[in-house]
């Protein structure tokens, strides 16, 4: 079973995720909150695997309380699921390694999907602190990211993402069916991406290196990067010797 705290300021909030709860079979509700300092108390003493947790809480909000529960690095932490009406957070959620972000109202298949990652995410413990004492050690990069799409928050894995082009002040990610559009340089985008994967091949493009099929010399000295997908990314002839090095070409 899922041990499992709810902890919303809205009485009709917590009955509400409580009832669609019921319908999961392997979730147990081990107890409810409303304020922030209940929350602590009550993970504290029950240390469940799973906290549902409204942004928005009386006297904190929810990034505070998970701020509060961290600082003891002998209590391990619980998964935790962000249940709000709010969308402007869902970034900074991420960061923390949130295992999801519920934007009110959400559906029963939208809860079930949420809860689905919880199984699959190893037992509760200190992942979060372990993360916070690597830095330092050795580079974190992203291996998810969160923005709006289309009216959507979208949970995107990095392995997902093709290629990543440039357009002025936004870059454009592109999938296997979709392209987003994300407020963001390149270069800030590419610090935050694991170098041995992908590889920036032209001062506006960056490539999935498990997703490249080919690259074509051209007869001008640049190169074509051929995707897999059979997309074509052009390569100049500043980055090609990256990509022969990783690809062993």
């Amino acid at each position: 079973m899922i041990r499992t705290i709810l902890a919303d300021d809205e009485v009709l909030a917590r009955q509400k995720l409580r009832q669609l709860l019921k319908e999961i079979e392997d979730v147990e509700i081990v107890g409810e909150c409303s304020t922030a300092s209940e929350t602590i108390e009550l993970v504290r003493l029950t240390t469940p695997e799973l906290l549902f947790l409204d942004i928005k809480l009386s006297d904190m909000n929810g990034f505070d309380v998970l701020e509060a529960l961290s600082s003891d690095p002998e209590r391990p932490l619980p998964h935790v699921i962000f249940v709000t009406a709010n969308d402007r957070f869902a970034v900074r959620a991420f960061e923390i390694h949130a295992i999801d972000y519920l934007l009110k109202p959400f559906t029963p298949a939208r809860l079930r999907s949420a809860v689905e990652r919880v199984r699959e995410q190893p037992s509760t413990g200190d992942r979060a602190r372990k993360d916070a004492s690597k830095k330092g050690e050795q580079e974190q990069y992203t291996t998810r990211m969160v923005f709006k799409s289309r009216g959507r928050i979208l949970f995107l894995s990095v392995d997902d993402i093709r290629w990543i082009e440039a357009q002025e002040n936004y870059v454009k990610i592109c999938t296997g069916k979709d392209s987003h559009l994300l407020r963001e340089t390149i270069g800030n985008l590419e610090s935050r991406l694991d170098p041995t994967s992908f590889l920036r091949v032209h001062r506006s493009a960056i490539v999935n290196l498990h997703h490249v099929k080919e690259v074509k010399n051209e007869a001008d000295g640049d190169a074509t990067v051929v995707l897999k997908s059979g997309e074509q990314v052009p390569m100049s002839r500043s980055y090609r010797s990256k990509i022969q090095k990783l690809l062993k070409l």
